[in-house]
């Protein structure tokens, strides 16, 4: 019975392996997540400068205080359906992960009390049947959903769009593909995957659903700039951590101090908001599943594994070996992050060119060896004699198959007796962590297995990281830690000799230690592992391990999220300017590249070649005077010029500019129109169809140029110049000669708004105090002498 159904499994494989793609072309790249910098079609720059052009302005001018207040409101009702919206996904793809992995076990375990080669060839067969799903939706459904997503967010975030990170597909992807790979078995967690669940379902949300299937709605279509959406990205990335750990301020942390480059207090509002409704959400329907109601769900359900009856204290001579587990994490994590990075290059640049059954072949090939290991290595394994019994120790030895819990019977002769290393490897992630975490279980595991399941599981999470599935390195990150947390807390036990050191606590520092090693996040990081494991007198023992971790790593290489964004080619601006640009000025960074610039009224043929002939995204507009002076009028952007050219509506016969008729310049466009969708390409040169009539007429572009672009001193230093470009999230900053004169000087006094009692008018703090005391010194009342205008240096 049992070979019938594998024959037939293996012909449906066949079946569908006959059915795959095996395309060599570029598309194949896009599966790791691998962007290009230099033909301008994976990878774009975000515009989160308001371009101030005339669209622009009298669109905010028919704006009032009450729109206003509708605006702030709509962006408090965005984040609400951001939580809600994050949450139900992470608690959709904890269901299901928790019962395929449920059916597995209890299939496996049934079947081995009769013949453990069937059971093993029925735990293989449905790891790979669940594998290959995940990695079939990747390759020819939603490459960009591969990978844990954090560094394509983060580079979201930094100003960086690679294409089709946030796409509806990318989410359903991400989904889906997650519940595959985890259910799987492999070596790589669901937690990573979450974050950029999070992000879609914020950008899906900002733009108004999806177009291209047919799922928007107009009134949801309200953020039309990149500005909006990124605070929205920012709120899905903290959800999407809370959803995953349940640790809601660790995820308002992890947005500020990992993913975003820009920050201030508005937005830490609505995202503690949005986390807070995650938690609000995560927690019903864990309270709606306790019932029965969720199948397998239930004990192993979201993280949180609660270590509170553990050690209550520590001693001073414990510091050292704590200590030294901060030294192992930040060696381990930094070999992994450096292990990895070459094993991607590879993988990306031999590999995956061969096309999407290669990829699916890996993934398979990986699954095989997970399942092999983790099921034959037991087998190996001398089983242990169970504990004495305790009435005040409520944990079974050994469970029930297929039940949660310590103390696995596995190829044991004997029923009180457990096998250790199945106990981690024969077990999902999660019950093998709380098992690593378990408080009151000193010698349930030998030196040797857990040296054994350490350099397995490493070598296999090194593996499996960069594959053609959704993958995160949360969770396999804390099972490293805490296996080399317990061997030294294990040591400490018998070092020591006291009855209050928990080998538990030992494998938390661990797993904060290789997750401080690896990743680089510390205060984030703290406040997670914190509220995963409801202990707070753990604070400070995390912090030392993460702060010595973090500072070994930091020694060899750079985080793990920011060595695989350099490998996708997101040009991420850290936060800090490297250090020889301090000897550097504005002028050397433009290098030797000629600059394309249009006059304010140009032939459409001639903006039709120029497009066509460079990648440029910002264009710089000249004007002469009729003394014969050049100006830079501004800067246009070719989304703008794409829109004009295919709405042919601004074209003109006369190559003169328009009758502004008083200071005021024709505008048949609204603002929204010149939006570019969310990770998508948009509009491109080649896609507009233009006559030859329509190629001999005029645009003029004064009404469409930003009027108020950034501009510095070409001797200003390119330390200066990497600030203000970050910390403004800027995509184009002019470089010109140095002034001639100077028409005034703004000081903070200056940007003080002072209120009046009609609140019509606005008036500046600066200048009426200057009003007073020049009315005083001069006896005169307001209104009755006028004072005149300076244009020169305003005095603190």
């Amino acid at each position: 019975m049992l070979s019938n159904h594998f024959q037939n499994g293996i012909e449906t494989a066949k079946l569908a392996w006959s059915r795959l793609p095996n395309t060599e072309d570029g598309e194949g790249d896009e599966v790791v997540g691998v962007s290009r910098k230099n033909d301008g079609g994976r990878v774009e720059s975000l515009d989160y400068e308001v371009v101030e052009n005339h669209a622009y302005r009298e669109e905010q001018a028919q704006r009032g205080k009450l729109y206003v207040g509708y605006y702030v409101g709509v962006k408090w009702f965005f984040a609400l359906l951001i939580g809600v919206g994050t949450g139900l996904a992470a608690v959709f793809i904890n269901i299901s992960v928790e019962n395929f992995a449920g059916w597995k076990f209890s299939l496996t375990f049934s079947v081995i009390q009769k013949s453990y080669v069937a059971g093993f060839l029925l735990y293989i067969l449905i790891n790979l049947v669940l594998v290959f799903s995940s990695a079939f939706i990747i390759t020819n459904f939603a490459p960009a959903a591969a990978g844990s997503g954090i560094p394509e967010i983060k580079g979201y975030l930094n100003g960086v769009d690679t294409h089709g990170i946030l796409l509806f597909r990318t989410l359903i992807g991400k989904i889906f593909g997650s519940i595959g790979s985890v259910g799987g078995g492999l070596a790589l967690g669901k937690e990573g995957p979450l974050v950029h669940t999070g992000a879609c379902i914020a950008s899906l949300l900002g733009q108004g659903g999806s177009t291209k299937y047919h799922l928007s709605s107009r009134w949801l279509q309200f953020f039309n700039s990149d500005r909006d959406r990124r605070d929205l990205v920012t709120c899905g990335c903290a959800a999407g951590v809370a959803a995953a750990f349940r640790a809601p301020v660790g995820g308002v942390l992890f947005a500020l101090e990992e993913v975003t480059s820009w920050w201030r207090s508005q937005l830490m509002w609505r995202v503690f908001f949005t986390s807070a409704i995650v938690a609000v959400v995560v927690r019903t329907a864990m309270g709606w599943c306790k019932s029965g109601k969720c199948g397998h769900f239930g004990s192993g359900g979201f993280i949180i594994w609660d270590i509170s009856g553990g050690q209550e204290d520590y001693s001073f001579e414990e510091l050292l070996p704590m200590a030294f587990i901060g030294v192992i994490g930040g060696l381990l994590g930094a070999l992994f992050n450096q292990l990895t990075r070459y094993i991607t290059y590879w993988r990306r640049n031999y590999l995956h060119k061969k096309g999407n059954r290669f990829k699916i072949i890996e993934v398979c090939l990986i699954s095989v060896i997970t399942s092999v290991i983790s099921f034959g290595l037991p087998l190996f394994r001398k089983c242990s004699p169970c504990p004495e019994a305790d009435p005040s120790f409520p944990i079974e030895c050994p469970r029930p198959p297929g039940m949660y819990g310590n103390y696995v019977n596995f190829y044991c002769g004997k029923d009180k007796e457990y096998n250790d290393l199945a106990t981690i490897f024969f077990n999902t992630q999660d019950d093998a962590i709380r098992n690593l975490f378990s408080a009151k279980t000193i010698h349930e595991y030998s030196a040797q297995s857990l040296l054994t399941f350490l350099v397995m599981f490493y070598t296999l999470a090194v593996v499996t990281f960069g594959t053609a599935v959704p993958a995160g390195q949360f969770v396999p990150g804390i099972m490293i830690g805490s296996t080399y947390g317990r061997l030294v807390g294990m040591f400490v036990v018998s070092f020591y000799k006291k009855l209050n050191i928990e080998e538990g606590t030992y494998a938390l520092l661990g797993a904060a230690s290789f997750l401080g090693g690896s990743m680089r996040m510390t205060v984030s990081l703290c406040v997670i592992m914190v509220e995963i494991t409801n202990n707070l007198k753990l604070l400070p023992l995390i912090m030392l391990v993460l702060l010595i971790s973090k500072a070994v790593g930091d020694a060899f290489n750079e985080g793990l999220y920011e060595e695989q964004a350099r490998l996708r080619g997101i040009p991420l601006l850290e936060s800090r300017p490297k250090y020889e640009m301090r000897k550097m000025q504005a002028k050397e960074a433009c290098g030797n590249q000629k600059v394309v610039y249009f006059p304010r009224v140009i032939k459409v043929a001639d903006v039709v070649s120029s497009l066509k002939s460079n990648n440029h995204n910002g264009f710089p507009v000249i004007d002469h005077t009729r003394s014969g002076e050049t100006l830079v009028i501004g800067l246009v952007l070719r989304s703008h010029l794409l829109v004009l050219l295919q709405s042919k509506v601004d074209f003109q016969h006369s190559p003169l500019p328009c009758d502004t008729g008083g200071g005021s310049l024709p505008i048949r466009h609204n603002f929204s129109e010149f939006v570019k969708p969310a990770s998508s390409k948009g509009i491109s040169i080649h896609d507009i169809h233009l006559g030859p009539d329509d190629l001999e007429m005029y645009i003029d572009l004064a009404p469409f140029v930003n009027r108020s672009p950034y501009i510095v001193p070409e001797d200003m230093s390119l330390t200066k110049v990497y600030n203000l470009f970050r910390q403004l999230g800027l995509r184009h900053i002019f470089v010109v000669p140095r002034a001639s004169r100077v028409i005034g000087m703004i000081t903070r006094k200056d940007l003080l708004i002072e209120e009046t009692e009609d609140p019509a008018t606005v008036e500046l703090q600066s200048t009426s105090v200057r009003d007073r005391l020049h009315n005083r010194r001069h006896g005169t009342k307001n209104g009755e002498a006028e004072t005149p205008l300076l244009s020169g240096l305003l005095a603190q």
